[in-house]
């Protein structure tokens, strides 16, 4: 989607402030104990009083509401009957609709007490996605956005998901630009538009460098197996740079 009138933007800016609030919300609420499911009936309940549907269960009949990867989940995790352990290692995936606008978002957290090298690699986690925000640009090559988080990895002895990409959104889940590379790609030729919609969303490892498949249709799992954090967010390029949909108020 390109944005092309304020009564757009401002569609897009409500459901991104809602997925926002609820990722954040379903992070504060975790404590040992919970079961995914569980949490995922909290951003359920957030969505809905919002007047928003998820947007995987919508889409893809995805069965729930969020997406809760755990430990050496990658993405994709079905919410569930796991019980959340204390250092525990959560990644958490909103993405809804409301009135014909999408937008997704996600983090990983540690589930307190954690490990200081996991902590460490959340942290790296938000900074890789940052560090892809600061190429946004009308003009720019989509390939820079790798082009820097793959630096940033290597400097910081991390790995990224390869198969694993960001992607376009707004008028649905995903759409054009498709699967745009958060680590450097040599034939990633095309150009950001003014107005272009799209999500970033760097997975950082300790190792891995693939997400393969599960025993269900859904969970990915890191190949090798190394513990790996995603964060994510919607945004729309401008002449300013990034402007990011998906911060709460």
């Amino acid at each position: 989607m390109v944005v092309s009138n304020d009564s757009e933007l401002q569609g897009l800016k409500e459901i991104g402030r809602i997925c926002a609030a609820t990722l954040n919300a379903m992070a504060a609420a975790m404590v040992p104990g919970m079961t995914t499911r569980e949490l995922d009936d909290i951003g359920r309940k957030l969505l809905e009083d919002a007047g928003a549907q998820s947007a995987p269960e919508t889409c893809y009949k995805f069965p729930g509401a969020t997406c809760i990867s755990v430990n050496e989940e990658v993405a994709h995790g079905i919410p569930g009957d796991r019980v959340l352990q204390a250092g525990d290692l959560v990644n958490i995936d909103v993405s809804a609709v409301k009135d014909g606008y999408f937008s997704d978002t996600g983090a990983s957290f540690v589930l307190p007490p954690g490990n200081a090298r996991v902590e460490k690699l959340c942290r790296d986690g938000r900074r890789a996605l940052w560090t892809g925000l600061q190429q946004v640009r009308p003009g720019r090559p989509y390939a820079k956005i790798g082009d820097a988080i793959g630096a940033f990895a290597a400097k910081n002895r991390y790995t990224l998901i390869q198969n694993l990409s960001s992607h376009g959104v707004g008028r649905s889940l995903h759409e054009e630009p498709a699967e745009l590379s958060t680590w450097p790609d040599a034939t990633e030729r095309r150009i950001i538009e003014e107005g272009q919609v799209f999500t970033i969303e760097p997975f950082l490892s300790m190792g891995a460098h693939w997400a393969e498949s599960s025993k269900d249709p859904w969970t990915l799992i890191a190949e090798p197996r190394a513990l790996t954090v995603q964060f994510e967010h919607t945004i729309v390029a401008t002449r300013n740079g990034p402007l990011i949909l998906t911060l709460a108020e």
